[in-house]
């Protein structure tokens, strides 16, 4: 073997002990087709993505020894809260205000926003079999950042788990306060980290990817630096954070303390940006954040993508949601997008870009989706055209016109861009999609009762639901990744903010009957329960969407078929669909193309025979071969 020579055996040695130390590669590192993420390119999972919204207070309440307290909410709203005020039982008729509510001496919407139910971790860790057997593949959490409001866009700190999120709000109490917040090194983890890190660990168990929500654009007056500039004004450390117009001169008797908040409220304060072009609503603009903030930003982020900080970030979140993201400079988010691609490769970074001019124009995400900052936005470009189009009485649905309006948006995206977007018909912010369908108004325009007596909130037809599903043939059929809010997969139906926020139904919990608020022209009555005919729905099209990858990965082309049906195909090198959909109130004839004339039905959603599609009906063939 080797001869005994001094320095040949020197060598070996320290050949053998480098080799020794050196990691074992990853099972990714040995897959020879596992090819890293091109830095301009959403992570590959992001493309087949079945997304599930969740509003962590709204979703269900799995621990009530932990449920928000008076102390908890503090500078969380306007109106102050009543001594009598208690979390509402989740089975509480909606629009009937509760005791203390009615103590108050306010109106409904002014007293729903006090309301919490009490939703926690626990409660969705209860429920990850559920999402499991729907078929959802990634999660996007509404912000889980500690703070006071029901919405958690108003941190009081973005590093830790709402305290009444996790098992022990007092003892997270304690550890927060402990520490230096701009100082990572004195960062612990409080039982909700502990507790939402473990729900990570379980849904990376089930093959569900995570991605949070949060506002870099804004704090809640409640943020610990923001307070010490109250406290302190001038003196304070963290005077340059924020946005401020004046400060409080203490020799006059007024208080002069004056600063910008989001859209001008005053429980949101504004981080303060470098400007280097103009800011205008709906449109990009260059600039940056100034460093400190920026700094603390992206500590914070890395605590989320890597807890234990040991380089693996298999226990961390997979992407984030950022929030109005227009009001951020490009600056920031190309640093941001840097920062966290250099922890992992494969996070994603889906934007909030929507309105230009509400409510009719939105806004252009293309400056965004360039590679350089986020890999998709909340995709409302898609939605608005697709539910007009839906909405359209059968004498004025023009497939030719459809098929342009999407081409417009689609064929400005490259093609991994276009998989990559979240295609979403509801969130938090607009009105569920059985309600959205339901009424035939401009999209998200005096959308609840208070702004338009006639606009219905009540339970909608089953024809309205039939409309739903075909719309949602359309979501699971189309390019991009479906997204589901919360509770449109068992039919509940709600206008916009706050009506689109209510708990989510539950069959082991006992529901109080609803009835229509006093402020509404439209009367009814229901008892809520889950509508098991749109669970099936979404349970069968997302099995349909991750057993044929050519509803994945297929390139897109629109057909005309004559007849006023809509229909595109969607191709990859190995097969080919062609998807028809009926969206009127009359059978048609389907004039089918030659390629697939041998009529190989993939999925029908209605009924199709003889060449004859029933009204709100849809087919996929598959291509003869």
């Amino acid at each position: 073997m080797f001869k005994k020579n001094p320095l040949s055996l020197l060598v070996f040695i320290v050949v053998y002990v480098l080799l020794s130390c050196s990691p074992s590669p990853t099972s990714e590192e040995l897959d020879p087709e596992k090819e890293p993420t091109p830095f301009n390119h959403p992570a590959k999972w992001s493309e087949e993505a079945i997304w599930y919204q969740i509003f962590v207070e709204r979703f269900r309440n799995g621990d009530k020894n932990n449920d928000p307290t008076i102390k908890n909410m503090e500078g969380s709203w306007f109106d102050p809260f009543p001594e009598t005020w208690s979390p509402t039982d989740w089975g509480h008729d909606w629009y009937s205000q509760e005791d203390w509510a009615v103590s108050t001496g306010l109106e409904f919407y002014r007293t729903v926003q006090m309301r919490r139910y009490g939703g926690d971790f626990q409660g969705v860790l209860d429920k990850v079999p559920y999402l499991k057997e729907l078929g959802i593949t990634a999660i996007y959490f509404n912000p889980i950042n500690d703070a006071p409001s029901l919405h958690k866009f108003d941190a009081r700190n973005y590093r830790h788990a709402d305290v009444n999120f996790g098992p022990d709000p007092l003892g997270d109490v304690e550890i927060i306060n402990s520490e230096i917040p701009e100082d990572p090194t004195t960062w612990k983890l409080t039982a909700a980290d502990k507790q939402f890190f473990d729900l990570v660990d379980e849904l990376h168990a089930n093959d569900i990817k995570v991605v949070v929500d949060f506002s870099w654009n804004h704090t809640g007056k409640e943020f610990w630096a923001f307070k010490d500039v109250v406290e302190n004004q001038e003196k304070s450390n963290y005077k340059d954070w924020y946005e401020i117009k004046s400060f409080d001169d203490p020799s006059t008797p007024e208080n002069e303390f004056e600063y910008d908040g989001w859209l001008g409220v005053a429980t949101l304060p504004d981080i303060k940006k470098i400007r280097e072009t103009q800011k205008r609503p709906g449109h990009p603009y260059e600039g940056n954040m100034v460093e400190a903030p920026k700094q603390h930003i992206f500590n914070v982020a890395k605590k989320w993508m890597d807890p234990n900080g040991d380089g693996d970030t298999s226990d961390g979140i997979d992407g984030m949601r950022l929030d109005v993201a227009e009001h951020v400079p490009l600056g920031f988010w190309r640093d941001f997008r840097k920062h966290v691609r250099s922890i992992n490769p494969d996070f994603y970074l889906v934007g909030e870009n929507w309105w230009t001019s509400w409510p009719d124009t939105l806004m252009d995400p293309k400056p965004w989706v360039k590679g350089d900052i986020f890999d998709a936005v909340m995709h409302y470009q898609w939605y608005k055209p697709a539910r007009s189009y839906f909405h359209l009485s059968e004498k004025n649905q023009n497939p030719e016109k459809f098929a342009f309006s999407m081409d417009s948006v689609f064929n400005s995206y490259p093609d991994y861009t276009k998989k990559a977007m979240m295609n979403l018909g509801a969130s938090h912010d607009s009105p569920r999609m059985a309600t959205s369908l339901a009424n035939r108004t401009k999209y998200k325009y005096n959308a609840n009762p208070k702004a338009n007596g006639l606009y219905n909130i009540g339970p909608p037809l089953d024809s309205d639901y039939n409309l739903m599903k075909l719309f949602l043939f359309h979501q699971f059929t189309w390019i991009g990744s479906p997204h589901i809010w919360m509770g449109d997969e068992i039919g509940m139906f709600g206008g916009d903010d706050p009506d689109n926020r209510k708990p989510l139904v539950w069959e082991d919990i006992a529901y109080d009957l609803e009835k229509n608020p006093s402020f509404t022209e439209i009367e009814y009555t229901h008892k809520p329960k889950v509508r098991k005919d749109i669970h099936d729905t979404y349970k069968q099209l997302a099995s349909l969407r991750k057993n044929n990858r050519t509803l994945i990965h297929g390139s897109y082309r629109f057909q005309n078929i004559g007849n006023s049906l809509l229909a595109y195909e969607r191709t990859t090198d190995d097969e080919s669909f062609l998807v028809i959909l009926n969206t009127s109130n009359i059978k048609k004839k389907v004039n089918i193309p030659l390629d697939y004339q041998q009529e190989s039905i993939v999925y029908l959603l209605g009924r199709y025979k003889n060449q004859i599609l029933n009204p709100l009906s849809g087919v996929i063939l598959r291509k003869a071969k």
